[in-house]
């Protein structure tokens, strides 16, 4: 895997494997794909008309859910219980495994489901700095409140009908459980031996690498740091980090939470520039865990967010991750050098905003 560097290599053209720390796992890297033609499946492009209240949505204000419960008429951020949870409080055992080839374990937990903003027509990047605030206070209310009890505690949001959201209206999920899942479990084993071997948490050694190198950062502020990670597997996928040495978001100052909802907002508008659309994404929230891990040593965490957006080539092209990726490694074609430089260049004011303001100096 090491070796030489060939003075004609160029990352651009040519094909290479990138190692990703966080899960000890490669990336192929063909970026000279790039230039094939494409005839393969084109999607939907996003709905742009949504109205504001839709009496039929179930998450808007005042409309009656699924099982009968009415919401009641917010004007901030709203939680409640999701009506049809993955994970129950008061599931049964399962019982002792018969044989190490068919194991099995309990699985209890809480699903909650956590609304951005009582309008239905607005996503984060659309709404002001301190609706943001309020949506990252109570996202840390429910990791003080589930992670007493829970070892993790996933924040997520699904946007868009092509990574699977059933519903327009802004929103999150809270997923809390009794068991560490995969990929935080990896992730944990990786961020542990890193720190075991260095002394340093490999996060905060990472951004402050990509602090100086410059060339995969997206944006960046005196508190936070967004890239294009070395190792990204998704063509636009960005990795959002804090300055400082920080293990979960309930940890944030009230500046921080204040610098953080301002990138975010960076961020997402340029996403949605690229484009010209509301663009999809999944993206999470990855911290140490909590529960009865609150009690140890979790000084090799760094909290940090990942944004996973499936969109190639246009609003209707997206990256597939099918074959080759399902049963050998995963491949990307664009750079993240490439991807990076493409959403730095882009304007920091909503496409939006800017169709809004040229509508008013026509009628003036």
């Amino acid at each position: 895997m090491s070796g030489n560097r060939d003075l004609s290599f160029d990352p651009k053209e040519h094909q290479h494997l990138r190692y990703n720390p966080l899960r000890d796992s490669w990336v192929l890297v063909s970026a000279h794909r790039m230039k094939r033609p494409w005839a393969g499946q084109v999607e939907k492009p996003p709905e742009e008309h949504i109205p504001r209240y839709d009496p039929r949505n179930p998450l808007c204000p005042g409309n009656t859910r699924a099982n009968g419960e009415v919401n009641p008429s917010y004007d901030s951020t709203f939680v409640f219980e999701n009506d049809f949870p993955a994970l129950q409080s008061d599931a049964p055992d399962p019982g002792p495994d018969q044989h190490p080839l068919f194991q099995s374990k309990a699985a209890r937990g809480v699903c909650k489901v956590m609304c951005f903003h009582p309008w239905s027509d607005v996503t984060l990047p659309l709404m002001k700095k301190e609706e943001v605030v309020k949506v990252i206070d109570k996202w840390a209310e429910l990791l003080d409140e589930l992670g007493a009890t829970y070892p993790w505690v996933q924040i997520f949001e699904n946007k868009g009908a092509m990574m699977g959201c059933s519903n327009p209206h802004p929103h999150c999920q809270v997923w809390a459980s009794n068991f560490l899942p995969n990929e935080p479990a990896l992730s944990d084993r990786c961020q542990r031996a890193y720190y075991e071997k260095h002394g340093e948490p490999l996060l905060v050694q990472y951004a402050k690498q990509e602090a100086e190198k410059k060339e995969r950062v997206v944006v960046e502020n005196s508190d936070w740091l967004v890239v294009v990670p070395y190792w990204a597997t998704w063509p636009y996928q960005t990795l959002l980090l804090p300055q400082r040495h920080v293990l979960r978001i309930n940890e944030l100052t009230a500046g921080e939470r204040e610098s953080l909802a301002a990138i975010m907002k960076q961020l997402l508008t340029k996403y949605d520039n690229l484009f010209e659309i509301s663009f999809p994404y999944s993206m999470g929230w990855h911290g140490a865990p909590t529960g009865l891990h609150l009690k140890e040593d979790n000084s090799h965490w760094q909290l940090h967010a990942h944004y996973y957006p499936p969109l190639l080539r246009s609003a209707t092209v997206k990256k597939f991750m099918v074959g080759y990726e399902m049963l050998a490694q995963e491949q990307r074609d664009l750079t993240p050098e490439q991807a990076a430089q493409k959403l730095r260049s882009l304007p920091e004011d909503h496409y939006k905003t800017r169709e809004s303001h040229e509508k008013e100096e026509k009628k003036k």
